[in-house]
Parts: structure tokens; C-alpha cells; sequence
């Protein structure tokens, strides 16, 4: 039987306030969401703030997934046809306010409302071409280039509205995991980007359209250049 959708449902005022089955949580930094290895029974929407999830190996190792803004999802998971636990940890990295949707009531809502099931299935898609984007990137560009596709994500380039050049706060071990390569490396990188005016960096990393030609136009000068030629950016 096909569902009927309402017509008086609204997906983002579902999406800010808390109801049935819906609570909003406010968390401060290092706090978590949930934890690898918790039962998987609640959906999180992100909406406001910065996050990241990490995966911990046997030997204890840890390293970063990805990085969450406003508006993303995380613990999809918990909608398996059969409850299990969560494969990873999601962390606030600043204070985030967001929706904590029980596994019954998303299962419901994703039934009963087409308009807010295209959504999600929409956010889906995104972060599994992310995902797909994110292997490309291991297996075929420089730690050099990584990291600067890295900053530009977090930056949120390419994104609707101005980008948020100022990242969230984030060490340069936990950039080291997330690319694949030691902090000494990151450090270096980090440097040679601020000499030749790609980021600045006083307390807080800001990030410049110029590093873009980096990661699109691949225009990184020889390690004894002193100033790449940079294309206009609109």
C-alpha cells in the first residue's frame, strides 16, 4: 500500500524542534554523540556546529572518518533492518546543537513523509560519493594534496552561501589521520601553505580561495619555488 504524504508536514520545522520521539541535545566539545560500540537506536541531525567520527582499531590506533557541519546526519546505522551497534564515534569538535531522532520515529517519518525521505536519501548519496571521492583521494594524490582538499572541506568550499574560511579547531595529528601520513609531514605542509598565502593561521586556521588552484588546477610550485602562479577564482 502506497503512503499518502501530508500535506501539512514540514521537513525543516521537523528538523528543528523537538516532538514524539525527537529531543534536542546540546553538546560541548570532546563530547559524544555515541560511541563505537553502542547500541545503534537514534539518528542524529547536526543542527549546529562542527563534528568528527573515529573508528579505533583492535590495537587501539584511532583515526578520523570524516568531518560533520550543520545540517548532516550521522548514526544512520541504527536504521539496519536489524538493530546492531555503531561501527565508530561521533565527537562534538566545537558546542553543536542537534536533533536526536529515535530509531522507531525515523523508521516512521522516512515511511510516512516522502518529501523528508528525498531528503535523506539525498544526504545519503552525498556522503557516499564523499566516501568514494575521499578513496580516490588516498589512492591517487599526494599527502600534500589531500591535506589541501582536507582544509578546503572544511572550509566548506564548493558549498551553498559563503564558505566559513576559519576552520574548527583541529590538531595536526588528527589532519595526519585523516589523509594518511605522520604530524611532521602535516607540519611542514601546514607551513609551506602559509608562505605562499594559500591559509594564514593567528590562533585560527583561515583558508584562502587560492589554495582551490591546488586541488583543481593542481598548481603546487617546486619545494625551492618561492610563489605559485595563482589563477583568479571566482
Amino acid at each position: 500500500m502506497t503512503s499518502i504524504a501530508n500535506p501539512t508536514f514540514d521537513s525543516a520545522t521537523f528538523l528543528a524542534n523537538a516532538g514524539l520521539g525527537r529531543t534536542i541535545v546540546e553538546l560541548k566539545p570532546k563530547q559524544t554523540f555515541f560511541c563505537q560500540g553502542d547500541r545503534a537506536d537514534a539518528v542524529f541531525y547536526l543542527q549546529k556546529g562542527r563534528a568528527r567520527v573515529t573508528v579505533v582499531s583492535q590495537n587501539g590506533k584511532e583515526a578520523t572518518i570524516t568531518l560533520l557541519s550543520a545540517c548532516d546526519f550521522v548514526g544512520e546505522e541504527s536504521l539496519a533492518s536489524i538493530m546492531g551497534l555503531h561501527l565508530a564515534t561521533a565527537t562534538a569538535v566545537n558546542t553543536c546543537m542537534a536533533l536526536r531522532i529515535s530509531r522507531n520515529e525515523m523508521i516512521r517519518v522516512m515511511h510516512d513523509e516522502p518529501t523528508f525521505a528525498d531528503i535523506f536519501l539525498k544526504f545519503l548519496l552525498a556522503r557516499s560519493m564523499r566516501a568514494q571521492a575521499d578513496l580516490v583521494d588516498q589512492l591517487f594524490n599526494s599527502s600534500e594534496k589531500r591535506l589541501a582538499r582536507i582544509l578546503l572541506l572544511m572550509a566548506e568550499f564548493g558549498e551553498s552561501g559563503q564558505p566559513e574560511t576559519f576552520i574548527p579547531p583541529i590538531t595536526q595529528e588528527t589532519l595526519a589521520d585523516m589523509i594518511g601520513t605522520t604530524r611532521s609531514r602535516v607540519s611542514f605542509f601546514m607551513n609551506r601553505f602559509r608562505k605562499l598565502g594559500f591559509i594564514s593561521y593567528n590562533g585560527r586556521i583561515q583558508v584562502h580561495k587560492s589554495l582551490l588552484n591546488v586541488v583543481l588546477l593542481d598548481q603546487l610550485p617546486d619545494h625551492n619555488a618561492q610563489r605559485p602562479a595563482i589563477l583568479p577564482v571566482p
